[in-house]
């Protein structure tokens, strides 16, 4: 099932929770909202469900038109943050709840319940109340109430937020396994991002309201198209600059460091624009011995050491401008906090972006 919004505004009075959305969700695909709290995104996950109306636009399931269509007739299967279970129903009973309301044959009740025990692993937890179960377990019928309906699109608002560390991890791998084998197209909102970046096929970031960039994890944490995404998807450096144009492939901005080589840019920039650079962590290098590529090299102090045994993260700073490393299998350099160093970093490693667009605070 695709899901198209087509223009869509959600206001309250004159705040405009969601606005001009036009995003496209795959058939079959397992589609992030991602962005900070109040960005709007529970908001576009409610109203696609037909729990908020919409304000103008158009929602559309394979290019039918369910905008005014209410919840009950979208064919929607939801799981909320807080699970919802029925707390005097058994696992069983609490799955086979809504199929009774839809007035299926027992047979077919039966089938089903037996098909989404199966996936979700759930088979010997059948007879157990909610409270007997771990927040994993119940969370897991959670999804199997929800599948057992058959829907046409699933939807997540926040399903592991109050799962420990441990069931997250082990929660994505299931939540993971189970849209395999399901193939259902599925929106999934969170404001984790290895959430969406272990698990997603698409990724729509969101802040304010507004759509501010979709595509799949690694083309997004590769290749953001403003700071706010670089600085939101992983770690980055960000670096202001002005742009002084070209010289051959290369991208030149005159930095706090001094002049940064680029081979990559987004956007159409004149000489004198202010521009930011974006360089992850673990694309700086430790510059221990003269080289006669002395490109992006630069002298710096190491404010901060983090030993973590396979990898260290080092933070160097000049001036106002601060650096991070993240150096994995790192030779023994013998720094520590206050030395001087040569940082280092590849022109294909930077990425120069425009300044972020006016965006509020939130919703």
């Amino acid at each position: 099932m695709e899901v198209v919004f087509k223009n869509v505004t959600k206001r309250y009075g004159k705040t405009v929770a969601v606005g001009n959305l036009n995003l496209t969700v795959k058939s079959g695909a397992l589609h992030f909202l991602l962005g900070p709290s109040g960005c709007g995104k529970t908001t576009t996950l409610r109203m696609l469900a037909g729990l908020e109306s919409v304000t103008e636009g158009q929602i559309l399931f394979d290019g039918k038109d369910v905008t005014r269509l209410p919840a009950a007739d979208r064919g929607i299967g939801m799981v909320f943050q807080n699970y919802a279970l029925w707390p005097h129903m058994t696992v069983l009973k609490n799955i086979e709840y809504g199929l009774k309301l839809r007035k299926l044959p027992k047979s077919e009740i039966e089938s089903r319940i037996k098909e989404v025990l199966h996936i979700t692993q759930l088979t010997r937890f059948v007879d157990r109340l909610p409270g007997q179960l771990s927040g994993g377990q119940q969370q897991r019928v959670a999804l199997a109430r929800a599948l057992a309906i058959r829907p046409n699109v699933l939807l997540l608002d926040e399903p592991l937020s109050n799962l420990d560390a441990k069931l997250r991890h082990e929660m994505r791998d299931n939540i993971s396994r189970i849209h395999k084998k399901t193939g259902i197209t599925t929106v999934y909102v969170t404001h984790d991002q290895k959430e969406a970046l272990s698990m997603g096929s698409d990724i729509s970031i969101m802040h304010s309201g507004i759509l501010v960039q979709t595509a799949p994890p690694r083309e997004l944490y590769k290749n953001p198209e403003s700071p706010f995404v670089a600085g939101f998807i992983g770690e980055t450096n960000i670096i202001h600059g002005t742009y002084k144009g070209k010289d051959g492939n290369d991208h030149l901005v005159d930095t706090a460091l001094g002049v940064i080589r680029s081979e990559r840019k987004f956007g159409d920039f004149k000489a004198g624009s202010g521009v930011f650079i974006s360089i992850r962590p673990e694309s700086v290098e430790l510059a221990l011995k003269q080289s006669p590529n002395e490109t992006n090299c630069f002298e710096m102090t190491l404010s901060h050491l983090t030993y973590l045994g396979d990898s260290e993260q080092l933070q160097f700073t000049k001036g106002d401008t601060v650096i991070k490393a993240n150096l994995f299998n790192a030779l023994d350099h013998g720094l520590s906090d206050g030395d001087g160093a040569r940082v280092r970093f590849p022109k294909d490693a930077t990425l120069v972006l425009p300044p972020d667009m006016q965006l509020g605070a939130g919703t």
